[in-house]
């Protein structure tokens, strides 16, 4: 197989912000000695499953043990969700960090042991590192003859300096679009990787900090550098395992990574991508960087894939699996069995388990305050209490909806901040699970397959009620 081949582009994205349902979390809220702030970083509450989450979350940092996995168990709405979205964002970017529903894995174009390996690949990073040679210096001048003709290629010099030594490059064609592309200009601190030819431009020199004509409200200013031209560096890529698994497996190469149909992948190849990654860690070019794989609603999996994670977790290079389920006692899918949370008692005694409470009322006062301000919605202090009364008695997710609604309500009366009579006007044209089921229980009849809990049991007591009636009648 030779090498593996390994995508080390970066490329830079735009974003487009949207306001999610936990777009507010920064972090888990704690501070140096893993105690939880009341409210920080988004996050309010939960004082014991916060500071539960912090002491995975060093386990995970020093990345020494693998294979470990928690439970977050709690009723719906009480923050499991955002506690497992507080640690990927305390965890960084180098990190890599998985998530995905439980019910994903049966709605996907392949075996579901299948679909499992492949997440929990995308979870283990490998920081490769590897040393490249770069010219970098500041640009002195730029010379690019363009022949009248049009036919012949672009020719140029580039003149670079560093503190101590001054050269000029001759450039061909591809060169100068590289240039022209990052909008290299005099007085610019560029760095030029010799084996791509990729330019990187790290900003303007500090000597030029006086030309305001070539100044822009982000420009960066960087010292000019020192010593010679050319430079040895040592260049650090994380990738997961699962991207190099692709990469190596398709035709096409990294651009399977943007097709979304990566399929099946041979065991073969993983096997050979395993190995080569060991000699690596070896030889020191690489080291395995332990991530996080999050499965949201796990008692949608079936034995099949319970028995695959209990497997799984004993490999050396298992990530931290961390999994959330909002049931009690119920049935594991596929099953006749019930078990706590609809999962495995053998699965169960594998996991640490971080129980998360319902908030109070102080709280829930704090979160919808949190998302006022995140969804830009001002509102009257009245309107708060109102609508912080309402989640504490319907639920707090209902209640957070309710913020958007009322702020157009608001905004179609010409009103500066929501008030109490927004707030009222939503609550009563959208109704919440209890309003809503109690209108259900007095027109059942209207409702087409209607099965009310306890009208079979009814029927049947009616029916045998009648046949006694009959026999004493018939006797």
């Amino acid at each position: 197989m030779g090498d593996i081949k390994y995508n080390a582009e970066v490329r830079d994205l735009t974003r487009i912000e949207r306001i999610g349902a936990h777009s507010h979390i920064r972090g888990l809220g704690l501070d140096d000695a893993l105690e939880a702030r009341v409210v920080s970083q988004g996050m309010v509450g939960q004082v014991r499953a916060r500071k539960a989450a912090g002491v995975i979350l060093n386990m995970i940092r020093e990345g020494k043990i693998a294979g470990r996995a928690v439970l977050l168990a709690g009723q719906p709405g009480t923050g499991k969700t955002a506690i497992a979205m507080g640690m990927a964002k305390a965890l960084g970017e180098e990190t890599p960090f998985a998530m995905m529903a439980a019910s994903e894995i049966f709605s996907l174009e392949m075996s579901k042991t299948e679909a499992l390996t492949q997440a929990f690949r995308k979870a283990i990073g490998v920081r490769i590192k590897e040393e490249t040679e770069i010219i970098e210096g500041e640009v002195v001048e730029i010379e690019i003859d363009r022949p009248e003709g049009g036919s012949a290629a672009k020719q140029g010099k580039l003149t670079l300096k560093t503190t101590e030594m001054e050269t000029i490059y001759d450039l061909g064609s591809k060169m100068i679009d590289s240039l022209h592309k990052e909008k290299v200009s005099a007085g610019d601190i560029i760095a030029i990787d010799k084996a791509s030819g990729k330019v990187t431009k790290l900003g303007r020199s500090f000597a030029r900090s006086r030309d305001y004509d070539a100044m822009g409200p982000a420009t960066k200013f960087v010292q000019c550098p020192e010593g010679e031209l050319q430079k040895r560096k040592e260049v650090v890529h994380v990738v997961t395992l699962h991207e190099i698994d692709v990469i190596n497996s398709r035709t096409q190469g990294f651009m399977a990574l943007f097709s979304g149909d990566t399929g099946e992948i041979r065991s073969e190849v993983r096997e050979q991508i395993d190995s080569k990654v060991s000699e690596w860690r070896e030889e020191g070019k690489a080291e395995i960087v332990p991530g996080v794989l999050f499965i949201d609603e796990v008692h949608m999996l079936d034995m099949e894939c319970f028995s695959y994670l209990n497997r799984a977790l004993e490999n050396d290079m298992a990530p931290i699996l961390v999994v959330a389920t909002n049931r009690g006692i119920t049935r594991i899918r596929g099953t006749n069995y019930r078990s706590p949370h609809g999962i495995p008692i053998d699965l169960l005694d594998r996991l640490l388990i971080i129980s998360t409470e319902p908030y109070s009322e102080k709280e829930i006062r704090q979160i919808l305050d949190i998302r006022c301000e995140e969804e830009d919605v001002d509102m009257s202090d009245d309107g708060r209490e109102l609508l912080t009364k309402i989640g504490h008695e319907t639920s707090l997710r209902y209640a957070i909806q309710l913020i958007t609604a009322a702020s157009i309500v608001c905004q179609r009366r010409k009103g500066t901040e929501v008030d109490v009579e927004d707030i009222s006007k939503v609550y009563s044209l959208f109704v919440d699970v209890k309003r809503s089921t109690q209108f259900l229980i007095e027109y059942q009849e209207q409702y087409m397959f209607n099965e009310v809990p306890g009208a079979d049991e009814e029927e049947q007591q009616q029916q045998h009620v009648q046949q006694q009636q009959m026999m004493e009648v018939s006797g």
